[in-house]
């Protein structure tokens, strides 16, 4: 027994996509002689409750799922991979004031500092940099290596990661960004960034391909 009561448009609604999905809510609305916008709300709520899967530019199809358990998978499934973005990266030998111009040229928070191999030993916040920058030190003649947080107490991800378990990461070390990283017998190769603002747009493009 469904844990919602639908209502009598609801049960044509599923009735239609069972028969003819995958639909878009254009054509379900034809259907039933009804404007698209008219159809929203249902659609949001057979959506939310499992009953339909929607996917982007192809439209919806019938799961028969409750309780938002279509959601919860599309949650699970959601890899680094799929929403990292272009890493920015520094040798540990440039200076301060070369970092703090590279992090406004680059209009980023962190910066990732590699060594002569290309790997990963360190990360550098805009509070790392601020706090360097207070006081009369010459931020020309200090190298990054000194003042960024060193390896082993990074954290970083994989790009086969989990997006919630990445997610945790940042909540738990509140910080900004992960590396997404390979690992090698010598070191770890950064291939990608993973921020706040990637996990934001990954539960917006939920939100949408379910038609929340």
């Amino acid at each position: 027994m469904s844990p919602i009561e639908l209502n009598k448009r609801q049960d044509e609604i599923l009735e239609i996509v069972k028969g003819n999905g995958p639909i878009t809510g254009e054509q379900i609305a034809e259907r039933l002689s009804l404007t698209r916008a008219t159809l929203r709300p249902d659609l949001a709520i057979l959506t939310m409750a499992g009953f339909l899967d929607a996917r982007p530019r192809v439209g919806y199809f019938y799961s028969g799922k409750k309780t938002g358990q279509a959601v919860i998978d599309s949650m699970m499934n959601m890899k680094v991979k799929d929403f990292q973005s272009i890493p920015v990266v520094v040798s540990e030998n440039i200076s301060v004031y070369d970092a703090i111009c590279q992090m406004f040229l680059e209009d980023v928070g962190t910066l990732f500092v590699v060594d002569k191999n290309a790997y990963l030993t360190g990360v550098l916040s805009r509070k790392d940099l601020l706090r360097t920058s207070i006081g009369n030190q010459d931020l020309h003649n200090i190298p990054v290596h000194i003042i960024m947080t060193r390896m082993p107490n990074i954290a970083f991800c994989l790009k086969t990661d989990g997006l919630i378990q990445a997610a945790n990461k940042l909540i738990e070390r509140q910080i900004d960004a992960l590396p997404v990283v390979i690992e090698h017998p010598d070191g770890y190769e950064v291939i990608g960034r993973l921020t706040k603002t990637n996990i934001t747009r990954a539960f917006l493009s939920l939100a949408d391909n379910h038609d929340l």
